[in-house]
This record gives structure tokens, C-alpha cells and sequence, in this order.
């Protein structure tokens, strides 16, 4: 079983910044790929972002592309969502996810995804 627990969201302008953090128990973390998605009211969850086990390949929504960066730590076992020029589209409930087992390819539908965290709200006003 992996636990994961979001935090780092809030409410920015426009143009700001934001770094999410997801925290992870287990020891096995550091062979996982994991993955940010967001949800925003009334429209289905969405992919942003994933990272393979080793953190040197990285996969990215057109959306984001070039202004978010995930990243991962796992002697800390803990992966980033380092967000610059927010917009309010960007506005959403942000989660983690793990993906249990080894991929080729890094998956960007939820359904790929086995363990979730409860999520961290990101609200970026005009």
C-alpha cells in the first residue's frame, strides 16, 4: 500500500508561482513513476505531468508544457510540481498518483494510475 499527501496549493495571481509537493510512504517510492493530474469543477481529471523511477525522463500535457516541472526526490520520497506563469485555467484541484509496477511508457490517463492522494486546491485569480 502507498500513501500519498499533497500540499503547496493556494490561491496566486495570475503570473505567479506555486510549488506542490506529494509525500509518499513506502519504502519502495523510489521504483515507481508517479503522476500529477488536476480536476476542475465540472470537467473530467485531467494529466499534467509524469516522471519515471529514476526521475530523468519526464512527460508533460501540451497545457503545461514549458512552464511546469515535475521532479522528484526520493530520498525524500517526495515528487515536485514546480508551477511558473499560472493562469486561471490552471485553476484546479491538483492530485499525485503512483503507478505500481514497471512502465515503458509513462501513462497519461488516470485508469494507468493505482494509488491517488486526496488532492491540493490551486486557485489563480485575473
Amino acid at each position: 500500500q502507498v500513501q500519498l499527501v499533497e500540499s503547496g496549493g493556494g490561491l496566486v495571481q495570475a503570473g505567479g508561482s506555486l510549488r506542490l509537493s506529494c509525500a509518499a510512504s513506502g519504502r519502495t517510492f523510489s521504483s515507481y513513476a508517479m503522476g500529477w493530474f488536476r480536476q476542475a469543477p465540472a470537467k473530467a481529471r485531467e494529466f499534467v505531468a509524469a516522471i519515471n523511477w529514476s526521475g530523468d525522463t519526464t512527460t508533460y500535457a501540451d497545457s503545461v508544457k514549458g512552464r511546469f516541472t515535475i521532479s522528484r526526490d526520493n530520498a525524500k520520497n517526495t515528487v515536485y510540481l514546480q508551477m511558473n506563469s499560472l493562469q486561471p485555467e490552471d485553476t484546479a484541484v491538483y492530485y499525485c498518483a503512483v503507478v505500481r509496477g514497471w512502465v515503458k511508457v509513462l501513462p497519461k490517463t488516470a485508469d494507468a494510475y493505482d494509488y491517488w492522494g486526496q488532492g491540493t486546491q490551486v486557485t489563480v485569480s485575473s
